[in-house]
């Protein structure tokens, strides 16, 4: 009521959320801090220039929403939520500490169907692109832009293939900078198979997209999520073009061959990394150069010890 009643005095705002955040750490306020997430919104929506709400607003939905998932609780947010958290965005776009902070409630709202529409309706995508491009060094901006982009690229409401496109360089580009980096790389190689899924590489892109997947997949074999969403994009890439195919056998730093006996040495014994590490062995036998390389590496003992751990599959 007291949010309600004085809605657009910023100081009784700021109070009211900085009093809402010190019950977060009580478990049992969690269902009666959820009906405030809309309130937190329309306060922020309000004061949009008033940069202490923006960030006290976001960092205590990222609390509220980060309680909830840890209580497996289902949240629903509706549009304008959605809307308020862009325009904060538009706002803000040069201040990096709140943006890290909204591209990540971004991330984990995106989760759900409903919400990954609503922000295909406001069109965040350029918005995203943008904040990749001028904070391509943080970590956290790269991971959660990565994971929304994924989320819209596999939705059933396809985005607009054009935007989507867009999307290709500058996720490619985040790939580049964070290759060393497992927490990033993983969800930029989600986002590539998903844009690759959606037809929107371009016959120019499937040479050096494969050369820089093999690259993730030879700096990070040891991250199990890694290994499986770099193989999805793999055979997604394989499968669309002969040119990836020749690109995996052929790569100056070592055969694409080598390094999935290696990743499935490392995971043997996880069947959703063999389950992926076989879907692209799937798409590498559509070629009969890579076939030739599989044999001369006898890829053939590696398929039969495959098959007697996993008979059932």
């Amino acid at each position: 009521e007291f949010m309600q009643a004085f809605w657009d005095i910023e100081a009784a705002q700021a109070k009211a959320i900085q009093l809402l955040a010190s019950f977060v750490r009580d478990k049992s306020a969690l269902p009666y801090l959820l009906t405030f997430t809309e309130l937190i919104t329309f306060a922020m929506k309000t004061h949009v220039d008033s940069l202490k709400i923006q960030v006290d607003g976001c960092s205590l939905l990222l609390e509220i929403l980060s309680e909830a998932l840890e209580q497996d609780v289902v949240v629903a947010l509706d549009e304008n939520v959605t809307s308020s958290l862009l325009d904060t965005m538009r706002k803000h776009s040069e201040n990096e500490e709140l943006l890290s902070l909204v591209c990540t409630l971004l991330m984990m709202i995106s989760a759900s169907e409903v919400a990954t529409e609503n922000l295909r309706k406001v069109g965040v995508i350029p918005d995203l692109l943008s904040i990749l491009r001028n904070f391509l060094h943080n970590e956290q901006i790269c991971f959660s832009c990565c994971g929304v982009l994924w989320s819209l690229a596999v939705s059933e409401n396809n985005v607009d293939q054009a935007l989507l496109k867009s999307a290709v360089p500058v996720t490619s580009v985040v790939l580049q900078e964070h290759l060393q980096n497992g927490t990033v790389t993983e969800p930029a190689c989600s986002a590539l198979w998903a844009l690759s899924l959606q037809g929107c590489l371009t016959e120019n892109d499937y040479e050096p997209t494969t050369a820089l997947l093999l690259d993730a997949l030879r700096m990070n074999p040891e991250r199990p999520v890694l290994v499986k969403n770099a193989c999805l994009a793999l055979a997604s890439l394989l499968r669309l073009s002969e040119i990836s195919a020749l690109r995996f056998i052929t790569d100056s730093k070592g055969s694409g061959i080598n390094l999935v006996k290696y990743a499935y040495h490392l995971h043997f014994d996880d069947p959703e990394v063999v389950e992926n590490i076989c879907m692209l062995i799937n798409e590498m036998v559509q070629y009969d150069d890579v076939v030739l390389d599989m044999l001369s590496q006898k890829m053939e003992e590696l398929l039969s010890e495959i098959k007697s751990c996993f008979p059932s599959s």
